[in-house]
């Protein structure tokens, strides 16, 4: 039987500015201890800015996302302009501020918040076949902005969450261990580090995520 792909999107490096790299290696991880495999992707742009990850604070240099992703993907990534919805089975975006600030300008703009073309041109293809769509931590907003009326969680946090019902959308406050399947669209979300959290709780999210996608995928 040909194993199930997963697309995973990656948005930079570090959870300030890029990726949460807990949440992106321990959801590939997750993939492969189902018995799928995965290709990352990220977008081909600048980040808003970068973020010395020992002070906290915006540094005066620029860099790339899809150049800083291939730190986490070890060199075997994609522009996301090269994705096509017919060759994965299912799509999945890591947390951390990168999905906020890259992907879009969800911590800036809160309701108001711009999604970059191409993350949405892959969130609705993947919608329109009923593929499954998984995300994590603060990337449900960026779900939640593309696709009105989509049911989500972030945990609960109350101004996320107010900025989702702004955008539409629905929220159901979670804590660890749990996953919130929006049916309609067949969207998975899960809260990780939006969350107080360990790493043992990252992976405990991030592997029941992409289960729950591999049932939804086995059950089609």
């Amino acid at each position: 039987m040909e194993k199930k792909k997963f697309a995973v999107v990656l948005s930079g490096s570090g959870v300030y500015d890029g990726s949460e790299i807990h949440e992106a290696t321990l959801t590939m991880l997750a993939i492969m201890e189902e018995g799928a495999v995965y290709q990352c992707f990220a977008p081909d742009i600048m980040q808003h800015h970068v973020v010395n990850h020992l002070s906290g604070q915006e540094t005066n240099e620029s860099r790339n996302v899809l150049v800083e992703s291939a730190r986490i993907a070890r060199g075997d990534i994609k522009p996301l302009n090269k994705f096509r919805a017919d060759d994965c089975d299912a799509l999945i975006f890591p947390g951390g501020f990168g999905a906020a600030k890259n992907l879009s300008t969800v911590a800036f703009d809160g309701p108001n918040a711009r999604v970059n073309r191409e993350v949405e041109y892959v969130i609705r293809e993947m919608i329109t076949r009923h593929k499954p769509i998984g995300a994590l931590c603060i990337a449900p907003a960026v779900i939640a902005r593309v696709i009105q009326g989509v049911e989500v969680t972030i945990g609960h946090d109350a101004s996320t969450i107010d900025a989702i019902k702004k955008m539409g959308s629905k929220h159901v406050v979670t804590s660890h261990g749990q996953v919130v399947h929006d049916e309609t669209y067949n969207v998975f979300t899960t809260p990780c580090y939006m969350l107080d959290a360990t790493i043992l709780d990252i992976r405990t999210d991030a592997s029941l995520v992409v289960k729950e996608m591999m049932k939804s995928m086995e059950a089609q």
